[in-house]
């Protein structure tokens, strides 16, 4: 199979999110590409209406591709358990809806209620990642980070239900580890290392 290569040193980031921003830009600088956001750009995200992380990301990349003339990367990720059959998955950023705006503190107690009394802890991350040319052409790579989730969250590095999330072979969770180290074994790394590898221009 044959993959576009990525030619521009400045695409689109279809998010709103600043977390995400930031992993993201730290990803790409070293293969020279600077990003701006969805936000910045005054774009309107998306209603994210897939069943599938790779289809949320392909709808949300093609729509700031289309927009703003420029190549986007979309980022679609989420958390699951295997005691709730995988959920929050595709609705992981929805478990954190409130009226005031996203409180994972919640989402991460709403999850621990479910899965409590259940004996299988496993739990994973899942990321796609998806570029988008305003031509139509897409490209999509899935990653994921598979573990354990625990009770009481710990830390305060990272997002999301980082603080919740044991990796195999660690012994701190997401939110307690450095970026770095962090950034070497996640999902969204994971799903970069493809990408990477298929579009972008070699590290100098």
């Amino acid at each position: 199979m044959t993959h576009r290569r990525l030619e521009a040193t400045r695409i689109v980031l279809a998010s709103h999110n600043a977390g995400k921003v930031r992993e993201n830009a730290a990803l790409l600088a070293p293969h020279g590409i600077s990003i701006v956001s969805a936000k910045e750009l005054g774009l309107p995200e998306p209603e994210e209406t897939e069943e599938t992380f790779l289809g949320n990301a392909g709808l949300k990349a093609l729509a700031a591709a289309r927009a703003s003339g420029l190549v986007a990367l979309a980022d679609d990720s989420g958390f699951s358990v295997a005691a709730l059959d995988g959920a929050p998955g595709v609705r992981t950023a929805d478990w954190a809806e409130t009226p005031g705006g996203r409180d994972y503190a919640m989402a991460m107690a709403k999850v621990e209620k479910l899965a409590r009394h259940a004996a299988d802890r496993r739990a994973w991350f899942s990321c796609a990642l998806v570029l988008a040319w305003p031509d139509g052409h897409v490209e999509g790579f899935l990653g994921e980070a598979h573990g354990q989730w625990v009770w009481p969250p710990r830390g305060t590095q990272g997002f999301g239900y980082d603080p919740m999330f044991v990796p195999e072979g660690a012994g701190e969770t997401f939110g307690e580890m450095a970026a770095e180290a962090k950034h070497a074994i996640s999902h969204r790394a994971a799903a970069f290392r493809k990408l990477a590898a298929a579009c972008l221009p070699p590290v100098e």
